[in-house]
């Protein structure tokens, strides 16, 4: 797919996968294109590929229930750059997602989430988003066609990419279509992947039971109609894809929530009959926190105080590895910044609940360990409520050395802590919280620098960042609308939920699975396991043809990764370099071939939507990766005037 316009063949910039990534990517390379591709001769010519409708990609795709919901309130997510924003490229404000609702999307949203329903303060479906998402690609588009550039999208599955000779790429398509290519992105989102040893062991002794696993998955890609109405379903999770399961197992199979002023929680919930009984446990037992309520003027992120990148880099610089450990050095500091952030919050905005000067524990926090016995007994002094100290484990694991004599007073124990939860996120009075949350913000971005620099090793990266920091993250910070908790404990009221406890282990055991907790001896019986998580990147696992493909051939390198017994941590990640760029597992890195998304080392923001006015990493890693790939294109046109002899590339350039 080379075409040849005034007898020069046209550059092609060729993006598999069109979610948001790819979107973001576009609009960034519209806002650079006027500068950047001012003294090009040839015609530029970007492709998308997806099987699914650009803009929203997979994830986001407007065909999907309506019932599903962001879990970010709309005036958090915006998908253009502000004056937050430190990049290179030129600052191309957009309205966030409540001010489109509001303006352009007014007229496009109809249905189940009328724009005139929807305020700045709720949580848009993710059908309202898949829109909104639309109207950024063709903006970008648009845009892009104001500087000559066409955009072409193909509704189809890329299955390979190849060198050619030519030192070109060749795309090619599920259909049997071939596209050359002089720049390829690949930003295909979350990659699915086969069954883990352990999940591979449940599914084949689930067959032989004749019972119903469902294994890690998007939820709304998942067949749930193997779960019957009645059956005993086990899940394990308690996250964001437990609460889309338990939204389309139940209203989504004809339940209603009525107001109820007679009940505490104000709803009632009528089931239809066909819904399963959902047994949920997970690490915690607890759902995650809900979102908060409330807003404080002036209270946004701020620059770490510990947990730098200059300190992290220093701290890598004097280790014999080039890295930081996390349990001695990495974590002691992240529990500093949060700690830090909670009690200067405490003693500024609800000095009554203190006691002594801010000073003197702000100095107890820079001198000491916050995580040891010392701080501890320090803080009980500053702070007499326990509800107002930062106590990190409590709060991480609050069921954590409790036992309960049966399942019914763990139930009303989870109940009670869901509803506390409740009260304290939507009251200002434990402000603290929304400093933390954006403490948390901080850290999530030293960390992802310190990656991309290097600093962190492999398995602490898998182990501790992905699994423990970001476990922690969820649970605090991104957790379900407040309204979802109150439906959960409706479905509770109506028996179609019951809680299984923390540290949950399950087993096959005869005809049945069973599920046992650490706090309660009365075990858990199912004929039905759902496991509501998202897989963990693995890309040597992954299904997807290309990354398989390139990393068979060695164009692609991966990490093999183990943990300190040997244990292996499976393939982690495709590795890239500090510009995006595709590392060869000979070290060599690809000047042409672009690697973004969630399953890519050094890929910023994948876990979500940038927040307006909060510098998102994800916009300034898209601002750089798309002047670079314009960069290349202007090397390409002065390199090669397309006519004689094949190409040069530059391998080193842009470093």
């Amino acid at each position: 797919m080379s075409d040849t316009v005034s007898g020069h063949p046209t550059l092609e910039l060729v993006f598999v996968g069109g979610g948001p990534r790819t979107t973001s990517l576009l609009e960034r390379l519209a806002a650079s294109a006027p500068e950047l591709l001012a003294q090009v001769r040839r015609p530029v010519r970007i492709t998308v590929v997806d099987p699914h409708p650009a803009g929203g990609g997979r994830v986001w795709r407007d065909r999907q229930s309506p019932l599903l919901w962001m879990n970010s309130v709309a005036k958090d997510v915006t998908m253009f750059t502000d004056a937050s924003v430190t990049c290179e490229g030129p600052i191309v404000p957009g309205p966030a997602l409540d001010e489109w609702v509001a303006g352009e999307g007014r007229d496009l949203i109809t249905g189940e989430s009328p724009a005139d329903q929807l305020g700045p303060d709720d949580f848009a479906s993710r059908s309202v988003q898949a829109a909104y998402l639309d109207f950024v690609f063709q903006s970008a588009v648009r845009s892009l066609a104001a500087s000559a550039v066409p955009v072409e999208v193909i509704e189809q599955t890329a299955i390979a990419v190849d060198d050619t000779p030519a030192a070109r790429q060749l795309v090619t398509l599920a259909d049997g279509r071939q596209l050359t290519a002089d720049v390829v992105v690949l930003a295909q989102g979350y990659l699915d992947r086969e069954l883990d040893d352990d999940e591979a062991a449940l599914d084949i002794a689930a067959r032989a039971a004749d019972l119903t696993y469902l294994p890690p998955g998007y939820t709304a890609d998942i067949d749930l109609s193997p779960l019957r109405a009645g059956e005993r379903v086990l899940v394990r999770g308690f996250g964001l894809a437990f609460i889309d399961l338990m939204v389309l197992t139940c209203e989504g199979r004809g339940g209603r929530f009525v107001p109820d002023p007679g009940r505490t929680d104000g709803l009632r919930y009528l089931p239809s009959g066909d819904e399963p009984v959902l047994i949920v446990g997970s690490r915690r037992g607890v759902p995650y926190h809900a979102k908060l309520g409330y807003d404080l003027p002036g209270l946004g992120p701020v620059p770490p105080r510990y947990l730098t990148p200059a300190r992290l880099g220093e701290l890598a610089g004097m280790a014999p590895t080039g890295t930081v450990d996390w349990a001695t050095q990495i974590w002691p500091l992240v529990a500093k910044e949060l700690a830090h952030a909670h009690y200067a919050r405490l003693f500024g905005a609800h000095p009554q609940r203190t006691v002594g000067d801010w000073a003197d524990l702000a100095a107890a926090i820079d001198r000491l360990d916050v995580l040891q016995p010392e701080f501890a007994r320090i803080a009980e002094r500053a702070v007499p409520d326990p509800r107002d100290r930062f106590d990190l484990p409590r709060i991480d694991r609050p069921l954590a050395g409790r036992h309960f004599e049966d399942r019914a007073a763990l139930s009303r124990a989870v109940e009670q802590y869901v509803r506390d939860d409740l009260d304290r996120r939507a009251d200002p009075e434990h402000s603290a919280d929304r400093a933390v949350f954006n403490a948390l913000l901080s850290v999530y971005f030293a960390l992802s620098v310190a990656i991309t620099a290097g600093h962190i090793s492999g398995p602490d990266r898998v182990l501790n960042v992905e699994g423990h920091f970001l476990g922690l993250f969820s649970f605090l910070a991104s957790g379900p609308p407040p309204a979802r908790l109150r439906q959960l404990l409706a479905l509770v009221d109506a028996g179609v939920v019951e809680f299984a406890g923390p540290d949950l282990r399950v087993e096959v055991d005869g005809d049945c699975f069973v599920g046992r907790s650490s706090v309660v001896d009365e075990p858990v019986v199912a004929t039905a396991l759902v496991d509501a998580r998202l897989p963990r990147p693995d890309v040597r696992a992954a299904t997807d043809p290309i990354i398989r493909g390139l990393l068979q051939r060695g164009e692609l390198a991966a990490e093999d990764l183990f943990d300190a017994t040997g244990r292996s941590l499976g393939g982690g990640q495709v590795l890239a370099d500090a510009r995006c760029r595709a590392v060869r597992a000979d070290g060599s890195v690809h000047p042409a071939r672009f690697l973004l998304g969630p399953s890519v080392s050094g890929s910023a923001g994948s876990g979500g939507f940038a927040r307006p006015h909060f510098n998102g990493p994800n916009l300034r890693q898209n601002d750089q990766v798309a002047r670079d790939i314009l960069r290349l294109v202007a090397e390409r046109d002065e390199l090669d005037d397309g006519l004689d002899g094949a190409p040069v590339w530059v391998g080193a350039a842009h470093e």
